[in-house]
């Protein structure tokens, strides 16, 4: 197993470009979680959307250094263009980008933010798998949904050097990791039947093995655990960032942990039970973890629990 050794921070900022929910009146911030304002001026005009996508700006804070990474790109075209637009969010600060897997919830907006940096060459580090070709959601034989792919000639049009890693890869020299792809060991995830690819005509199962997350550690604290869905298992993901690092200790543990709809309702308690367990001081739940399973995550530890949205901001430090 290869390991990383992390440089400590002083803070980690996630700033969310997109996620599926929002609540512009909630006025719930603090010095943790800061919501984007529905203000131009002192109007009540400006909208943030949310959409069944993910993508966050990640900020590493050490001394005077600041350095950002663009973390997934979100769904449509547009949407987390435009919301990153509505919150002021400084896009030409992005030094280097991540992929967490190839669905077209993570990759659709890339031609739109990768425009809006506004430079040519930036390091992208993605799993190889994240390209597959041939993805379908499987609900019967005769019904299979189409995955739109990310394709490598995309990347390389829009400027962008590509670096694949299914290891660990550190990024920003050290201050952050890639986590590269997850080793599936608890009992209970296992993925779900529905996701498959076509190769040369055949059907197979898809692991989702380019599935993977970041992780920064900040000093004194512990480490910060940002996913994009999860499909490794959430459990699986953090402990393996434990193993990578060698750091115990949890900070936060955020992003999509994919356990919305019937093919993942039996795993939602094992999985509360386990978060529980690991205790980390802040609990996240974003994107695609579903209303019941963050319902479930909250009653099972709400002294740790933070709801996020498109637009916010949470502040790691």
């Amino acid at each position: 197993m290869t390991t990383i050794e992390l440089k400590e921070v002083d803070k980690v900022e996630i700033l969310t470009l997109q996620d599926n929910y929002i609540d512009l009146a909630s006025q719930d911030g603090n010095e943790v979680v800061q919501r984007a304002m529905p203000l131009n001026g002192l109007e009540f005009s400006n909208s943030i959307t949310a959409e069944h996508g993910f993508s966050a700006l990640v900020s590493i804070t050490s001394g005077d250094s600041v350095r950002t990474v663009l973390f997934d790109f979100g769904f449509s075209k547009s949407g987390a263009y435009k919301n990153a637009k509505a919150i002021n969010a400084d896009l030409s600060s992005v030094e280097m980008m991540a992929l967490s897997h190839g669905h077209i919830d993570h990759t659709g907006g890339f031609d739109s933010l990768v425009g809006a940096i506004g430079k040519t060459g930036i390091p992208m580090v993605a799993h190889p798998a994240a390209f597959r070709e041939g993805r379908v959601i499987k609900i019967t034989d005769e019904f299979k949904i189409i995955m739109p792919i990310l394709e490598k000639e995309q990347v390389a049009a829009a400027g962008v050097e590509l670096i694949e890693s299914a290891d660990p890869y550190p990024m920003l020299d050290g201050g952050l990791c890639f986590l590269g792809e997850v080793p599936r060991k608890s009992d209970f995830e296992k993925g779900a039947a529905s996701f498959q690819y076509l190769e040369n005509g055949e059907e197979k199962w898809d692991a989702i093995n380019d599935d993977t997350s970041l992780v920064a550690h900040v000093k004194g604290k512990g480490l910060v655990i940002l996913s994009g869905c999860a499909h490794a298992g959430i459990v699986n993901t953090v402990n393996y960032a434990k193993e990578v690092t060698g750091v115990n200790e949890l900070y936060a543990v955020m992003g999509g942990f994919h356990l919305t709809g019937g093919e993942f309702a039996g795993i939602i308690e094992p999985t509360a039970k386990a978060l529980k367990e690991l205790n980390p001081r802040y609990i996240v739940p974003t994107h695609c973890t579903g209303r019941d399973a963050s319902v479930r995550i909250q009653s099972e530890m709400p002294d740790q629990f933070l709801l996020n949205m498109s637009g916010t901001r949470m502040v790691f430090a």
